[in-house]
């Protein structure tokens, strides 16, 4: 035989030989990419849902808890035969209606056990009593048991059979203190919800939610939902383990579960995506399983990833190869680097930073097919966790402002409370030593005061108190600032003060109180004040002092009447 064929012969089995080790090891490498790539994506794919689900949600829950902490509400449920409080709250109730996105809502008492509802098309104003509920009614179950769990609020698939329609509902209790008074909240479209946060038009995506229980909550196929799950016994609820051939991977599932939602109180709840390969519905899906604290729910995704990236689609890689085992190569890693890898190692870049608290906008170089569709999950989720963390950080900062003003301000008179005024007269003693300036405070008493609440009633007094603050709040100048110390006692501070203007600005008050109030029964009233100037270097304690004992001296004297301590002995610079 000649040298040729034998060179070919050759050639032809190191080829073939070459060709079958390198579609070995190719076929290898490729089942490795996928699955680290599987990975990534579905701790993607779970995030961006987790956002997706969370966003509707959350501001529901947001609202039903608002509806449950209406002062009208709460009045209404403890007395709900009033029929004034009713109306009342039917129409603080229509408000809150308007604003929720099904555009309904419900409310159910707990003394009377009376069922409220209107729906988008306002189809039952005028007669939001629909029914009253029955303990020994199977379908009104729902109710009893969320108020004997008594968490604060619940998320529960369920028909109501009296009303006729199937909905996620959100139930929210109303509670007065310790006493659970009933349930409100409102209803999303079941259908609807799951057609717009469920259903992904992704093949090979399989997202379900479960609740702590492992009861399917939602899921694209609403057989395998597991409705009005809080009144069943655990053998009769539709859980995620029916999904599962598997007894190790209903372990799995099960361990995860645990071990994201916490050992305890003590431990933060755990925010990864625990991931593996099990067998769901006859097939082998990559799982990933999250906590959803906000709901107590878990979210778990199924990806099919002979769907989503099949081996297969390597082939023309494959073929280029085979023609050419150096040029093959080559034209792969350009390839593989290109679309896959490059992209999927920015991505885990851009997702290392937003799992670091980097929530800006980070560049993703283009991809295509399955990479580029979940670049684009990811920037879109992304940019919704940037938009809702903005917005918690804004509410935040206006609560912690609100906690901040209420806990500093009287609520009857609306001028400072004693530590509000605590924290002003600090500033100013501080103030006052570094500048070496000085300021006054006046103490005012009511006189008699105990006389008008036990005469004329605590609302008389309350009147009293009202009026008082109103009076001194006008006299006194815009930069000045007063409180209600506590009882009938109220103390202003002066800054920049003299002896003068205390004297004028104190009796101006002391005036102006005898002359503008008067109570039922021609009762007028009147108040006796003490005053004193602090000095650089006073200390707080002294300067009240000073103020009281100057305050004693004026009602010694007859009442109606202002005193000023002496000046204070303290050195000025």
């Amino acid at each position: 035989m000649n040298l040729k064929p034998r060179f070919l012969i050759l050639a032809a089995a190191i080829i073939l030989i070459a060709s079958g080790a390198s579609w070995f090891a190719f076929q290898r490498i490729a089942e490795g990419i996928i699955e680290q790539w599987g990975v990534r994506l579905v701790e993607t794919q779970v995030r961006y849902d987790s956002a997706r689900l969370l966003q509707p949600l959350i501001r529901e829950i947001a609202l039903s808890r608002q509806m449950a902490h209406s002062q009208l509400i709460r009045r209404w449920a403890k007395h709900p035969d009033n029929p004034a409080y009713m109306q009342e709250a039917i129409a603080e109730m229509e408000t809150f209606r308007r604003n929720f996105q099904d555009g309904s809502y419900f409310a159910a008492l707990r003394a009377s056990g009376a069922y409220y509802h209107n729906n988008a098309q306002n189809d039952y104003a005028g007669r939001q009593l629909r029914y009253f509920l029955n303990p020994t009614t199977p379908s009104d179950s729902w109710f009893y048991e969320i108020i004997r769990q008594g968490r604060e609020f619940h998320l529960n698939v369920n028909k109501d059979e009296s009303l006729g329609m199937t909905k996620l509902w959100v139930d929210v209790l109303i509670r007065d203190g310790d006493e659970t008074l009933g349930v409100v909240g409102t209803g999303l479209d079941l259908d609807r919800f799951i057609r717009d946060i469920v259903q992904l038009a992704q093949p090979g995506i399989t997202t379900l939610f479960v609740d702590h229980n492992g009861a399917i909550q939602l899921h694209r196929d609403l057989r395998y939902i597991d409705y009005a799950s809080i009144v069943k016994a655990e053998g009769e609820k539709i859980t995620i383990d029916r999904l599962l051939s598997d007894g190790q991977d209903r372990t799995f599932i099960r361990a995860a579960m645990r071990e994201l939602a916490g050992a305890g109180p003590e431990r933060e709840h755990d925010t990864r995506v625990i991931s593996r390969f099990v067998t769901f519905e006859g097939k082998r899906y990559l799982a990933g399983v999250a906590y959803l604290p906000e709901l107590d729910w878990y979210e778990v995704t199924m990806l099919d990833l002979d769907v989503l990236m099949p081996l297969h689609s390597f082939a023309s890689v494959l073929v280029i190869f085979a023609a050419t085992l150096l040029v093959a190569l080559l034209l792969f890693n350009y390839i593989l680097s290109r679309w896959v890898l490059n992209p999927v190692a920015a991505l885990e870049n851009a997702m290392l930073r937003v799992r670091d608290g980097d929530l800006n906008p980070l560049a993703l170089p283009p991809a295509r097919g399955e990479i580029g569709r979940l670049t684009g999950h990811f920037s879109a989720m992304a940019e919704s966790v940037r938009s809702h963390t903005q917005e918690l950080e804004h509410r935040v900062a206006e609560r912690t402002e609100e906690l901040h003003r209420l806990a500093s301000v009287d609520p009857l008179t609306g001028l400072l409370n004693r530590r509000g005024f605590t924290e002003r007269i600090n500033a100013e003693v501080k103030r006052a030593e570094r500048e070496q300036g000085r300021f006054g405070l006046i103490w005012i008493d009511i006189d008699e005061f105990k006389q008008i609440n036990d005469f004329l009633g605590h609302s008389a007094g309350d009147e009293a108190l009202l009026a008082v603050g109103r009076l001194i709040n006008a006299s006194i100048r815009p930069y000045d600032c007063a409180a209600r110390w506590g009882g009938d006692e109220f103390l202003i501070l002066l800054s920049p003060c003299d002896h003068d203007t205390l004297a004028r600005l104190g009796e101006r008050i002391r005036n102006s109180i005898e002359t503008g109030i008067q109570l039922a029964e021609e009762t007028s009233i009147t108040v006796s004040i003490g005053a004193c100037v602090a000095a650089p270097g006073d200390p707080i304690e002294r300067i009240l002092q000073r103020a009281d004992k100057a305050l004693y001296t004026a009602k010694a004297e007859g009442r109606n009447r202002m005193k000023i301590a002496n000046e204070s002995r303290a050195k000025t610079a």
